[in-house]
């Protein structure tokens, strides 16, 4: 079978028929509403990132996680440090092949500073179940004003395709409520006293 002509020469020049007016203007509304909504959503969606990103050297982004790491550690989970940071201050999460690096334990209702940043390639930061997705790149370390809403666990996954490991990359953030975050934070310090003290 060939491909024919068709029977008019001038086959482009018919009239368009009534409904497919009416579903291409359909189509046009809709797309400039969303675009427009786009827009609204910037300002009343209540869940714009900061833009305040710096370039940085992958390995003096690692030593500054490392640094603070060592600094609020109070305990491990699987050889990983569970770091509980002061509120207000700088918290620290590295990605890594195939790690979120480390574990935070933040509290209920307290504001954090969290930098995160690669060291080797480009792994996606998505807070579960929330909807916080970041592409973090090494090279840059990205600042954004954390504060809580919910305590409970929350699971941190790689959603950019980062190698062989990449379904294995995942991490965690511990939301405490206010009184159990301190009774913890006093735990930790009687113990380090009792430990520096044999």
């Amino acid at each position: 079978m060939a491909v024919s002509p068709p029977d008019r020469r001038i086959w482009w020049n018919e009239p368009i028929e009534k409904v497919e007016l009416v579903w291409i203007f359909i189509a046009l509304l809709w797309g400039l509403f969303m675009f427009g909504f786009m827009i609204a959503w910037h300002f009343i969606g209540q869940q714009n990132l900061s833009p305040e990103a710096y370039r940085i050297d992958p390995g003096t982004f690692q030593e500054r996680a490392e640094a603070a790491a060592e600094r609020h550690k109070v305990r491990e989970e699987q050889d990983v440090p569970v770091v509980r940071p002061p509120p207000g201050s700088d918290v620290y999460l590295l990605g890594r092949l195939w790690q979120w690096w480390p574990i935070l334990e933040l509290e209920r209702g307290q504001s954090y500073r969290l930098h995160l940043s690669s060291i080797d390639w480009q792994h996606g930061f998505s807070l579960q179940p929330t909807n916080i997705n970041i592409q973090v790149h090494p090279g840059y370390e990205h600042v954004l004003t954390l504060t809580p809403t919910q305590s409970g666990e929350f699971g941190i996954v790689c959603n950019e395709f980062c190698g062989i490991g990449h379904h294995t990359m995942t991490g965690r953030i511990h939301v405490l409520e206010p009184g159990q975050a301190r009774a913890g934070a006093a735990a930790v310090e009687t113990a380090a006293a009792a430990a520096g003290g044999r």
